[in-house]
């Protein structure tokens, strides 16, 4: 049976078509993701003296989150879910994805690796990061930034191989800036930002305490 991805003559033994329609899967998911995203905010409103941006990033590192583990998660440990006679929504999401970028229904290695790290150490750590910035924990800024770090280095890793292996692997233009690009740069700028903002706080605090051992 053939498939919508590209190379056309990538194999995909036992492919089963997409069931559900691109809109009831993007709506799905940004209708979820914005639940979490108001959800936290409104919980961080109740967690004490939290400046606007510890309560934005709060909502950022719960979303990031639940997104390594719940979305990128099945995807790593369902090696056959493009080929599921009866896929659930996360099988869906991911043979949706690939017109973006079919190395995830190739199962590329480079790929598969990249979002296993991602899904068991970043997933957990993002979901830490919330807490940390809530109880004001002396480990936040380390954390974040180490997280960062982290995502941007998997970004790279991601577009860079993606480079080296022929940087032909989405359907269409619409589906390259949409889901190559579209989807992944706010790994990308948003990770930057909080990584220099984290560094600016933890040369700070490594500042004052110099000061007082004066």
């Amino acid at each position: 049976m053939g498939h919508p991805y590209a190379p056309a003559e990538l194999e995909l033994p036992g492919f089963v078509p997409l069931q559900l329609s691109q809109g009831e899967i993007l709506v799905t998911y940004i209708g979820t993701s914005l639940f979490v995203l108001v959800a936290v905010w409104l919980v961080s409103g109740r967690c004490g003296r939290l400046s606007k941006t510890d309560r934005l990033l709060m909502c950022w590192w719960a979303f990031t989150g639940l997104t390594h583990i719940l979305i990128e998660g099945p995807f790593v440990f369902t090696p056959n879910f493009f080929m599921k006679e009866n896929p659930n929504f996360f099988d869906e999401v991911w043979k949706e994805y690939s017109k973006g970028d079919s190395r995830y229904v190739a199962r590329d290695a480079a790929t598969v690796a990249v979002e296993g790290i991602t899904t068991v150490l970043e997933g957990p750590a993002s979901l830490l990061a919330v807490y940390a910035i809530a109880s004001r924990k002396s480990y936040s800024h380390i954390l974040q930034f180490a997280v960062c770090l982290g995502q941007l280095y998997g970004c790279l890793v991601y577009f860079i191989t993606a480079y080296l292996d022929g940087f032909n692997f989405w359907a269409s233009s619409f589906y390259f800036w949409a889901y190559f690009i579209g989807a992944n740069s706010s790994w990308v700028v948003i990770p930057t930002l909080i990584a220099i903002r984290s560094w600016k706080k933890i040369c700070a605090a490594f500042q004052a305490q110099k000061m007082k051992t004066k």
